[in-house]
Formats: structure tokens, sequence, C-alpha cells
């Protein structure tokens, strides 16, 4: 049988039940989680000197009919009232992923695998599943990693780095992602082309001759529309 919960401040509780009601020293003990001893203690003023008592009736987690029975009764037990209050309930924060020392050395491995096999995989994504860093994620695709001329591409489950399951969530929610951006973009239409593509090239048209053009056989002028210097001369 499960133990019934102690009160916040049992040996307050103690003190301020010894001293306010008739209870006997079990029911005492066995509501604050205590010794009956410990509670005779207090009674005798040789355990939790010093100690102001805290009512549990005023915090509401014992109220007077539940003591007033209990008072009646030597063998009852006192229970906690329930809450008045729902307290929302607190979410714990994920502690990090361990991986024994043995197989640290096969991250980068693993990481490479990721990245040749699943490139659609986003990088926090990939360092959820493996442990790894952002830093390290990085160091491996642009080779630069100091080790990057030993690391080989090995599935992560078979080097018991996660599960299969866990593989196979990590990269379906990737898919899902993927397919949502290539939505969204889909959704803005396509993207503006240059002008050189949207406006076509004019043709080459031959310009029509000039006017003080020489005639066949005659020397041409330079582009200053004077004759070379050896005509000059």
């Amino acid at each position: 049988m499960a133990a019934s919960p102690a009160p916040l401040m049992p040996k307050a509780t103690a003190v301020w039940l010894v001293d306010n009601t008739a209870l006997s020293f079990e029911q005492i003990a066995d509501f604050c989680g205590l010794h009956p001893l410990e509670v005779k203690g207090i009674a005798d003023e040789d355990v939790a000197k010093g100690i102001k008592g805290q009512d549990p009736v005023a915090s509401g987690q014992l109220s007077r009919e539940e003591i007033a029975a209990a008072e009646k009764d030597p063998r009852k037990r006192l229970k906690m009232a329930p809450p008045k209050h729902k307290m929302p309930g607190v979410r714990q924060k994920r502690a990090p992923r361990y991986t024994p020392v043995s197989k640290r050395q096969d991250k980068p491995d693993a990481v490479y695998w990721l990245i040749k096999n699943h490139p659609e995989m986003p990088d926090a994504d990939i360092i959820k599943l493996i442990g790894t860093t952002k830093t390290t994620i990085q160091k491996i695709r642009e080779r630069s990693h100091w080790n990057a001329s030993n690391i080989k591409a090995v599935d992560p489950v078979t080097l018991g780095l996660t599960s299969q399951l866990e593989l196979d969530m990590a990269v379906s929610r990737a898919a899902v992602k993927l397919e949502r951006a290539q939505k969204r973009a889909a959704k803005k239409g396509a993207t503006l082309k240059s002008v050189a593509e949207t406006v076509p090239a004019a043709p080459l048209t031959e310009l029509p001759p000039r006017e003080d053009a020489p005639s066949e056989g005659a020397p041409a002028p330079d582009d200053y529309g004077l004759s070379s210097q050896a005509e000059q001369d």
C-alpha cells in the first residue's frame, strides 16, 4: 500500500497538532510521516525546539471535521484534504541524450550517414537524435572535421546510438516539414526572373551605308574619319 502524502512542513504541523488537538502520538506520527517517539519528544519539548507550529487547517491540508472524528476514534487515521485548487502540471525539460563513452567516437559516422541519406533532416533533429552539436554537424558538412579523412557513413541504429523507431519518426517529421515548406513556396508563386530572362534581346540589323563611305577600292578611313598615317604622308 502506498504511503499517504505528508504535509508540507511535517514537524511544524506535528507541533501544532500536539499543542491544539487531543490526537494520539500514533495518529500525528502517521499523518506527518514521523516516528511516534519523535512526536512524543515534541510533546516533551525535547524535539523541534524553536519550531513554530503550522496550522494544517488554515493551509487547507486538513479539515476540522477530520480532526474531530479522529479525536473520538484513536484507531482512525487522518487523511489529507483534497486540494481546493488544481495546480497546473509542470512540464519536465527533456534531459540531453546520454551516450556511453565507448560509443561517442561513433557519432561523426552517424551524423555523416544522416547528412548523406537524409539531407532533408534539419540540424535540430540530428542533434536530438544523435546527441551531437551544431558545430560538429557543420564541420562534417564542410569536411573540416579534425577526423574527416576517417569519417564514414554508418547507420546510427547499427551503431546503437538510436532505435529504429526513433530514426523512422525523425525521418517522417523531416519529410512533413519539407512538404509543408514546398507547399508554402508554391503558394507564393515562382520567383521573379531576371530582366535578361524576361526581355528578349533585340535582333541585330545591318546599319545603312554612310553617305561619305569610300568607293570600292578606296582606302578605308580610320575610326576618326581619317585615312591612315601612311596615306596622309
